[in-house]
């Protein structure tokens, strides 16, 4: 038997990796929307549904575009959970004012 099969003939599991991002940890997440109708507002209070608490002004950024239709804004918040940070993206994607988020 070869070194890369388990008893059973199949593949050996690979070895368990360690997590990616050690929780607790600070953490940034860009979203873009069209600039209108104050979208950072709109971001900063959609956070605050998301993560059940306030953000502060002074965790955001903003960055318009060359054209200054479109405006990305960062949000640093202290995320305690992958989970968490999974479920902030899930919210992010049912945003319709939302075009696109990293």
């Amino acid at each position: 038997m070869s070194g890369d099969q388990g008893q059973d003939g199949g593949p050996e599991p690979a070895p368990a990796q360690p997590p990616l991002i050690e929780y607790p940890t600070t953490y940034t997440f860009k979203v873009m929307g069209k600039q209108e109708h104050g979208f950072r507002e709109y971001v900063r209070g959609l956070f605050h549904r998301i993560m059940g608490q306030e953000v502060s002004p002074d965790s955001m950024s903003e960055q318009p575009s060359r054209g200054e239709k479109y405006l990305s804004v960062s949000v640093t918040v202290v995320l305690l959970s992958e989970e968490q940070r999974r479920h902030v993206y899930t919210e992010l994607h049912k945003e319709r004012r939302i075009l696109y988020y990293l």
